[in-house]
């Protein structure tokens, strides 16, 4: 299985060609913000995924149910199965202010995107199309691991793909992906995984030789217990190094953010690294810092404000600046506690 992010005509055209050479494999695309090319792709390919959140913000005048429809529709004519991936940084904004405030803070946004899952899942039943699975992923395995286990009790028919989103690079994603697989595996929960890490493109089969050892070890009853930085200081968040990234600098970039920030590892900060514009305006907002890598230059965010954009080569020493005032307001704290 192998998934394939699709943006516009152009990898629509590669699409093809990679069916052509392996017609044996079975293809999974994700729509990303235009769900109305599962028109074009769907010739090609096995499975399809779209973001619900995603769906809101494109042709306004239409409802979501009459979106989901055409999505249905034409995977039905083609004979593809569909999943409906809900991500924690692009939940519907309808859904996400009308459950504000419905979890604890550890928690937050979970209910928000069970409710956009169900409400989809409804929608396509209602629709008479049950070729589909869910997903619902954080970079927080806790909220991995609370979003899967209530979806599962409302809804145990429905097939889950379970993943925790820019879960970082090694070792640290490989720990977090291990804790939400281990005890929602272990639960009956989930029925395929994707092991997402912040890799050199080379190297991205690390992804699957990890899972097979998560699974291996669950199977065999080998678990690990939680570490220490999923309950306090610094917590560097990547995103997998997808087909999404405009530029490869990216993957170096989160390295170098890792190395720099390490001096920083006593205090509880959340510094978020995003390789594309998809994921990265929204999925940075919760982060203390976020940097979200376009083309030729970075976005540098405090929490939802927007820093600027600064080129590869220099936004390390930026970044530097606002951890280094993030560090010191923090120490201020203490002291005035």
């Amino acid at each position: 299985m192998v998934r394939i992010a699709v943006d516009n005509k152009n990898d629509v055209a590669a699409l093809a060609e990679i069916r052509a050479r392996v017609p044996e494999a079975n293809l999974v695309v994700d729509l990303q913000e235009n769900y109305r090319l599962i028109t074009q792709v769907a010739p090609f390919v096995n499975k399809v995924r779209y973001n619900p959140g995603h769906l809101h913000h494109h042709e306004k005048h239409k409802t979501i149910r009459e979106k989901v429809a055409f999505i249905a529709e034409t995977a039905a004519k083609h004979d593809l199965a569909v999943r409906v991936g809900v991500n924690c940084g692009s939940v519907d904004p309808e859904m996400e202010a009308k459950f504000q405030g419905a979890d604890p803070p550890e928690l937050d946004g979970v209910t928000a995107m069970i409710e956009s899952a169900l409400e989809h899942c409804r929608i396509l039943d209602d629709l008479g199309f049950d070729r589909y699975v869910v997903s619902l992923k954080d970079s927080d395995p806790r909220k991995v691991i609370e979003a899967n286990t209530r979806f599962a009790a409302a809804r145990p028919e429905i097939p889950l793909h379970l993943g925790v989103t820019e879960a970082g690079m090694l070792p640290d994603g490989v720990i977090k992906t291990r804790i939400a697989f281990e005890q929602l595996l272990s639960r009956g929960i989930g029925d395929t995984i994707r092991v997402s890490l912040t890799l050199p493109f080379s190297e991205k089969w690390r992804e699957v030789e990890a899972g097979k050892q998560i699974i291996a070890d669950v199977e065999a009853g080998r678990f690990r217990s939680v570490p220490k930085f999923l309950d306090g200081g610094l917590n560097i968040i990547s995103c997998p190094s997808c087909s999404r990234v405009e530029n490869e600098a990216f993957v170096d970039l989160a390295f170098k953010v890792k190395e720099m920030t390490a001096y920083a590892k006593a205090y509880d900060i959340t510094i978020a690294v995003m390789g594309c514009r998809v994921n990265g305006p929204g999925e940075t907002d919760d982060a203390d810092i976020g940097l979200w890598c376009a083309p030729t230059f970075v976005n540098l965010k405090r929490g939802t404000e927007e820093v600027g954009a600064f080129p590869y080569d220099t936004v390390l020493d930026r970044l530097k600046e606002e951890l280094d005032r993030l560090i010191a307001a923090k120490q201020a704290g203490a002291a005035a506690t």
